[in-house]
């Protein structure tokens, strides 16, 4: 399997492009501020042909490049219906203006093909299978997908902006929740093999079992505790 990723942008959101191997169908995961060119860039090298974008959430700095990106390769993008509004409406999402400057340069709105993620849904798309689980706590539509494992590679879980390698995702913008994020840790993060690997939203790689031992968050949420005066991360 090939996964290639960048961090895109002025909040260095990391962008995924996953296909069986070079040469073939892919998958776009969360294009945010200015990966057009990163995306263009990581097909080329590969030789991959996108079938479809999917979203962790709808917040700015994750899915800016939706619309350019969907339109350049004819494809539809995948997002929870909760958080559908924020691909039209960036301000509301964040509960004030992200500056003039910076909407200059966004193309806001929704691709031509946009289709709605379900707590569960089995994603088959290039070849490859996602498993979709609802996470709110960011975002009332937060979603994270995990890869099975295989022979050749452990389960890959891609966390969006739920967890961070030492941290989890901030919560105090419209729609945050801390109790949501900490039943979404739970639900979500506890049950996943240790060995499972962790391609967050933003920052280094991880583990599960990395994160269960030295996270805070996760580590009070598997001893029962509240939340953490540890600092969050992400937008």
């Amino acid at each position: 399997m090939l996964i290639a990723g960048f961090p895109a942008g002025a909040w260095g959101t990391n962008c995924y492009l996953v296909a069986p191997a070079a040469g073939e169908e892919c998958v776009i995961i969360d294009p945010g501020h200015q990966a057009t060119q990163g995306v263009e860039e990581t097909l080329k090298k590969h030789r991959l042909k996108p079938v479809a974008v999917v979203l962790t959430h709808g917040h700015i700095d994750h899915v800016a490049s939706v619309v350019p990106v969907c339109g350049a390769h004819d494809v539809p993008a995948w997002i929870h219906p909760s958080d559908r509004y924020m691909m039209s409406d960036p301000e509301k999402a964040l509960g004030r203006s992200i500056g003039m400057p910076l909407m200059g340069e966004l193309t806001v709105g929704e691709p031509d093909d946009v289709r709605e993620l379900t707590d569960g849904a089995e994603l088959k798309l290039a070849g490859l299978e996602f498993s979709v689980a609802h996470a709110p706590g960011h975002t009332k539509g937060s979603v994270t997908f995990r890869m099975p494992e295989t022979t050749e590679i452990p389960s890959v879980f891609f966390s969006g902006d739920l967890l961070f390698a030492g941290s989890i995702g901030r919560t105090d913008l419209p729609g945050g929740d801390m109790d949501e994020m900490l039943a979404s840790l739970a639900r979500v993060c506890l049950p996943l093999d240790n060995s499972t690997v962790v391609l967050s939203g933003h920052g280094p790689q991880t583990t599960i079992g990395q994160e269960r031992a030295t996270n805070p968050y996760l580590r009070d949420v598997a001893a029962g505790l509240g939340s953490t005066d540890a600092p969050r991360r992400g937008m």
